[in-house]
């Protein structure tokens, strides 16, 4: 085993393992919902809790403990340089609206990067006992079962995963929706993009669109559907583009076509300008 790999793996094996600790943390909270004090971010919709903001810390504290070196980007207090060429990328809580309403669709997402790429993905959903987990070259696997895609699965006989804020305009979404009905196709919203994520590498969504994503909501699910067999849109990590927003794409082997020209891909896997 190279000492890349080695690198690699004892990051993956600390992500399980904080991503269940958090997952543990975060679903007290969910628990007593009702004793949280809910802000407001951008806008209404988006919301944020002393939930998220504690599990943040608590993955913060865990990853620098163990590789001090490491930067870290998570969505509540941002990005933290490091100097080893890896850096852990999190969603405390990715579906606090759910979350805060006492729905089961949210997840703790955790992701490492390296060298631009996602080579660690772990998204552990506490009310389902569910955990999401790969890595570069070693497959994805939920609650230790291999997952694998295959080719049978459509965008016109599966359920594909929209996405949408406040960053897009309502015409943009309805245009995408409007499209994939009028190819055979349906949709789902759960209010975690994560977990959609995570959902198509397990074959439950055949993809996922979102045309504005960041980094912390996407890069642990990119990882899963690349070890399960799928193909994702690259998301931009060179500077400063790591911390902000891009499209994001997911999709199964059946369905990559369709979702690239839905999502106005060109076939390099391009997003249109």
């Amino acid at each position: 085993m190279t000492t890349e790999n080695q690198e690699i793996m004892a990051r993956w094996r600390l992500a399980e393992r904080i991503a269940i600790e958090a997952g543990k943390l975060a679903l007290g909270y969910y628990n007593r919902r009702e004793t949280l004090v809910i802000e407001s971010k951008s806008d209404p919709q988006d919301v944020v809790s002393i939930a998220d903001r504690e599990v943040e810390e608590l993955i913060r504290s865990r990853t620098g403990e163990a590789f001090g070196a490491d930067g870290f980007l998570g969505e509540e207090y941002g990005m933290t340089a490091g100097n080893s060429g890896y850096t852990w990328v999190v969603d405390p809580i990715d579906g606090t609206s759910p979350f805060v309403h006492g729905m089961p669709n949210w997840c703790v997402s955790i992701a490492v990067l390296y060298k631009g790429e996602p080579v660690v993905g772990v998204i552990h959903v506490p009310c389902h006992d569910e955990l999401y987990s790969g890595a570069l070259g070693h497959g994805a696997s939920l609650n230790g079962k291999p997952l694998e895609l295959g080719t049978e699965k459509t965008i016109r006989n599966a359920v594909t995963g929209i996405g949408a804020n406040h960053h897009v305009t309502p015409q943009s979404v309805g245009t995408i929706v409007e499209d994939l009905l009028a190819s055979g196709g349906n949709f789902v919203r759960l209010g975690s993009g994560a977990l959609m994520l995570a959902y198509v590498a397990a074959g439950r969504l055949v993809g996922y669109f979102e045309p504005y994503m960041h980094a912390w909501d996407c890069l642990g699910g990119y990882c899963l559907v690349r070890e399960a067999g799928g193909w994702f849109l690259p998301f931009p990590s060179e500077g400063d583009r790591l911390t902000k927003g891009a499209p994001v794409l997911a999709a199964g082997p059946g369905a990559i076509a369709d979702l690239q020209r839905i999502a106005g891909i060109d076939k390099e896997g391009v997003a249109a300008a």
